[in-house]
Formats: C-alpha cells, structure tokens, sequence
C-alpha cells in the first residue's frame, strides 16, 4: 500500500509553500528610492567620461555619493528609450548625461517650457542641435511638469527642475520608482503631450 492519504497532502503543502517561498526570494524588490536637494558638488566623471587608465582625473571635486550622482546613475541606466518632460533645463552634468545617452543609441525625446527654453544658460539649444527630439508648449500657462521614463518602466519625478541652482541650492525632491501602476499614468501624459505639442498641429 502506497503512503497515507495525509501525509501526501502534507509533502504536496510543503512544496506549495517551498515553490511560493522560492518565487518571492527570486522576484525583484520594486524600486523605491527618495532623493532630497541641495547637495554638496561632486565629481561625476567617472559615470560621464571616465579619464583614460594612469591619467588623473582633471575635475578638482571630490568623488561621493550624493542625491545628484544616484540621479544621474538612474538616467543612464537607460538601454532603449529616455522621456524627458523638464520645465527648465540648464545644468550642463545633466545635459552630459542625456548627451551620453543619446550617443549610446538610447531614443531621447524632450518636452519642455517655450518661455524657459530660450534663456540664457538653457541646455535645450544644445540637445537639439546634437540631434535629439524636443518639442514645447505653444500655450500662455507653463509646462511645468519634472519628470522622466527610462525604458518606459522608471519613472524619476518630483520638485527638481533640471537646474544647478535647484540642485546646489534649493530645497528640492525627487522620487525614483519601478511600480508600472505609477509609471504607465506619466507614459500616457507623456505620449499625450508629444502629441498634442507635435509642430505638424501648430496653428501660427
């Protein structure tokens, strides 16, 4: 006669709850990161351009590990696509970094303020004539939206506009997160404002 009836039961329970333990053990812990502004500077050359093996590095700031180098560690974690929706824009270690993603391959698209893209000090000129994507606002209120999707399933947002002095100087948050219930709203803002700022639908 074959083992009792129960303790079947009991072995089949136990791998259940082993094959349950296993599959949260092995699934990603969703991503939840808060960054908080101002922070000190900071040398990034070694996540922007590396200095060649034996040679110094030429920037006189110090390496560590603030709320703007994770910032930047996240935007160039991008592999496929990066969608910007930035009011001001302006400081250049940022620039750099969508610059470097840009040459890597990575599909950027930009949308951003008309009033505060032709300031002085302004990134968009420069983004634009290095051939990436950005359209703006032909309304009288502000697109004042801060936030980016990398590969569509992360979304960075929160008070930060893309500015030295909101990073150096300004009390200022940013919140990282993977939840695609949180990052599909800020897709569907996003495709709908490239949308809708399409220079094809402008009326002059």
């Amino acid at each position: 006669a074959g083992p009792p009836r129960g303790a079947v039961l009991a072995v089949a329970a136990v791998a259940v709850a082993v094959a349950v333990l296993v599959a949260k053990w092995r699934r990603p812990r969703p991503l939840r990161e808060v960054l908080f502004f101002p922070c000190r500077p900071c040398c990034l050359e070694a996540l922007l351009a590396e200095p060649p093996p034996g040679r110094p590095c030429p920037c006189p700031l110090p390496r560590a590990d603030t709320s703007l180098s994770r910032l930047v560690r996240r935007l160039l974690s991008a592999r496929r696509s990066l969608d910007l929706c930035i009011f001001s824009f302006s400081c250049p270690l940022l620039a750099r970094a969508v610059h470097l993603l840009h040459r890597r391959g990575v599909r950027v698209r930009l949308v951003t303020d008309a009033q505060y893209m032709g300031l002085r000090g302004s990134q968009i000129g420069t983004l634009r004539h290095a051939g990436i994507q950005v359209r703006h606002d032909q309304h009288s209120g502000y697109m004042h939206h801060k936030f980016a999707i990398v590969d569509r399933r992360l979304l960075i947002t929160g008070s930060l506009n893309w500015t030295t002095q909101a990073i150096q100087s300004n009390r200022e948050n940013v919140l990282v997160v993977d939840d695609a219930e949180c990052v599909k709203p800020f897709l569907d803002e996003f495709e709908r404002i490239w949308e809708e700022y399409n220079p094809a639908n402008y009326s002059f």
